[in-house]
């Protein structure tokens, strides 16, 4: 693993203000773990981390560390890029022996933060899931689209979501995500 001041993110540094602020994220670390999220998974994922497994749509965090819910058997770990190795050697030595898949996705994916009080009303804009504050609420995560490609969401506040998109296609999102918050494109449907 690189040093992380050397490591290029996708669209470094790109940020846009509109209706809402879009930016880039740098690099983070980001392991994927698939398996049956049993009772005795959770506890032991738990009792290693130091912090809870989210329930279904959720995320829980600790200081620079998050996991997040992706779907029924996957959770998406995210930390500083360089703790990568250590926590990969970690969970391959807590989860020896289990049926699990543990992948460094760090470099997979690009991440976006969006801040501002319609935001709500630019990603409405852009992905099917449902924006209204009481169907998406602080702390939930959900996976769909974003205009015509596959995104996370992670609603850290209520004026702040995070969106993870595959690499490849983060110039195109960070394209969508600027031209639906141009000001004059204001919506007023969920402004907080």
């Amino acid at each position: 693993m690189s040093d992380p001041s050397d490591v290029m993110a996708p669209m470094q540094g790109a940020r846009s203000e509109g209706v809402v602020t879009v930016g880039a994220l740098p690099a983070q670390g980001q392991i994927t773990l698939r398996c049956d999220l049993s009772d005795d998974f959770r506890w032991k994922l738990g009792e290693t981390l130091g912090f809870a497994v989210p329930e279904p749509l959720g995320a829980t965090s600790d200081g620079d560390r998050a996991l997040l819910w992706m779907s029924p058997d996957e959770l998406l770990l995210l930390c500083p890029y360089d703790a990568v190795p250590t926590l990969m050697a970690q969970l391959g030595q807590v989860f020896d022996g289990w049926f699990i898949a543990i992948a460094d996705v760090s470099d997979a994916r690009a991440q976006f933060r969006i801040t501002g009080g319609h935001l709500r009303d630019v990603l409405a804009k852009l992905t099917p899931v449902d924006m209204a504050p009481q169907a998406f609420v602080p702390g939930m995560v959900r996976r769909s689209r974003l205009a015509q490609v596959a995104a996370g969401y992670w609603m850290r506040d209520a004026d702040t979501m995070q969106i993870f998109v595959f690499r490849s296609v983060a110039e195109y999102a960070f394209g969508v995500l600027t031209l639906a918050a141009g000001a004059g494109g204001e919506v007023g449907f969920h402004v907080r």
